[in-house]
């Protein structure tokens, strides 16, 4: 088995990191909304494609603000591309470090589940040749493995 992360974080560090999560989200969770995925879904979406026809848009409500539609606020348009610019870069460096995040958690994990499964399979063997303290052990580990019954909820039993 390999170890193949080994992570110490000094309690000062992640103290500092705790207390600037804080700050990101007293800062930016008010300004944050969450849709479902019906709504993700129903979104036009902007891509890297759509930035320059959006910022052309931009130019041309501003000189030809005739083909505007009554609907559309060419201020509300403009707040919205100064945010969107100000929360993309934001956005992408977060996302590099979730995903580096994600990737690390994954990395300890599978490297704590390693040596786990070993032992668990050491308790196993200790419980068939008997040796004293393994059962509760293993009576305790099991229900990590153990299988579900695909049973109908009891609603439908009773139809």
């Amino acid at each position: 088995m390999d170890n193949k992360i080994s992570i110490v974080i000094p309690p000062a560090d992640l103290t500092a990191i705790q207390d600037a999560v804080k700050v990101l989200q007293e800062k930016l969770g008010p300004l944050l909304i969450a849709l479902t995925s019906e709504q993700r879904r129903e979104k036009t979406k902007m891509g890297e494609a759509s930035k320059p026809f959006v910022e052309k848009i931009m130019e041309y409500a501003g000189s030809n603000p005739q083909f505007l539609p009554a609907f559309a606020s060419l201020e509300e348009m403009e707040k919205d591309k100064k945010a969107y610019g100000e929360l993309n870069p934001i956005f992408n460096n977060l996302n590099q470090i979730t995903s580096n995040l994600s990737d690390t958690l994954l990395e300890l994990g599978s490297d704590l589940m390693g040596p786990s499964n070993v032992y668990y399979t050491s308790v196993k063997l200790g419980v068939k040749m008997d040796v004293p303290n393994a059962k509760p052990i293993y009576n305790d580990l099991k229900v990590r493995y153990a299988r579900k019954s695909k049973s109908k909820p009891e609603e439908e039993e009773d139809l």
